[in-house]
C-alpha cells in the first residue's frame, strides 16, 4: 500500500478497503510526513467517512501534523438498511467491534506501525470509540468525543485507560447531561471543554473550528513530535 505523501505542501489521500469481520470498510488515508500518530475517525449516526464536518476537522488535525483515517463503520448496503430503520447506528457493540478490528489492520500496515493511534468520535461513535478503547487499553493514546453519546458505551467507560476529552456544545443541553454523568464514570485522564453557544452539531460560526483546535491540543499532547507547529486552543 502506498500512502499518502506531501506534495507542494498538500497531503494526498489514500483509498484503503479494510476487513473487518464478514465485511470490507472502505477509508481514506492520509499522512504528513513525520507524523507521530494516526487520529482514527468513528463518525455518529446515520454519517460516513464523507461527512463535512469530520472532513473539516480531520484536515485541521493534518495541519496541526497529525495523520487521519476517515472509514465508513457500514458497508452500502447497511447503510441502506439503516436509512430505513435506524437500527445499526445504535448496535455500539458491533460498531466498536469492527472499530477495533479497523486499529489492529492500521497497527499492522508497514507506514503506520509503531505510530501512536488515536480515536475521535462523534454522536453514537463516541460511544463506540470508548468501547473499543476499554479493549485495547494502551493501543489508544487518546480519545475525543464530539457531541458524543458516551453512555452509550455503558459499563466500559470504567474501564477506559486512554486520556480522553468530551467537547459538548454550550446549548445542547440533553447531551451536556448524559455527557456529564458518563464523565463521572470515568477512571482514566480525562477532561471536559463546553463549546459555548454552540448546538449538538457546532454549526455556528467558527464553533468547530474551536472543536478541532481543542481537540489537535489534546491529541498532541498525548502523541507528542515535532513542536514546529501552532494552533490557538
Amino acid at each position: 500500500m502506498k500512502i499518502a505523501h506531501r506534495l507542494a505542501d498538500k497531503v494526498l489521500p489514500t483509498t484503503v478497503k479494510i476487513p473487518a469481520g464478514y465485511v470490507e470498510l472502505k477509508g481514506e488515508l492520509e499522512l504528513p510526513a513525520d507524523a507521530p500518530g494516526v487520529v482514527i475517525f468513528v463518525h455518529g449516526s446515520g454519517s460516513s467517512r464523507h461527512s463535512p464536518r469530520n472532513q473539516y476537522v480531520a484536515q485541521m488535525m493534518r495541519e496541526a501534523g497529525l495523520g487521519t483515517l476517515l472509514f465508513d463503520l457500514l458497508t452500502p448496503a447497511e447503510e441502506q438498511q439503516d436509512a430505513r430503520t435506524s437500527g445499526l447506528r445504535f448496535e455500539i457493540d458491533t460498531l466498536a467491534q469492527r472499530l477495533v478490528s479497523v486499529t489492529r489492520w492500521l497497527e499492522q500496515q508497514p507506514e503506520t506501525r509503531g505510530l501512536k493511534l488515536g480515536y475521535f468520535g462523534a454522536c453514537t461513535g463516541g460511544a463506540a470509540a470508548l468501547m473499543a478503547a476499554a479493549q485495547l487499553g494502551d493501543q489508544i493514546a487518546a480519545v475525543v468525543s464530539r457531541g458524543g453519546r458516551p453512555d452509550l458505551a455503558g459499563n466500559a467507560l470504567r474501564e477506559v485507560r486512554s486520556p480522553t476529552l468530551f467537547v459538548v456544545g454550550g446549548c445542547d443541553e440533553l447531551v451536556l447531561c448524559l455527557n456529564s454523568e458518563a464523565f463521572e464514570k470515568l477512571r482514566c485522564k480525562k477532561e471536559f471543554r463546553v463549546v459555548p453557544s454552540a448546538s449538538h452539531l457546532f454549526e455556528e460560526p467558527g464553533k468547530l473550528e474551536q472543536v478541532a483546535q481543542i481537540s489537535a491540543h489534546w491529541f498532541r499532547a498525548h502523541m507528542g513530535g515535532c513542536d514546529d507547529w501552532s494552533m490557538a486552543a
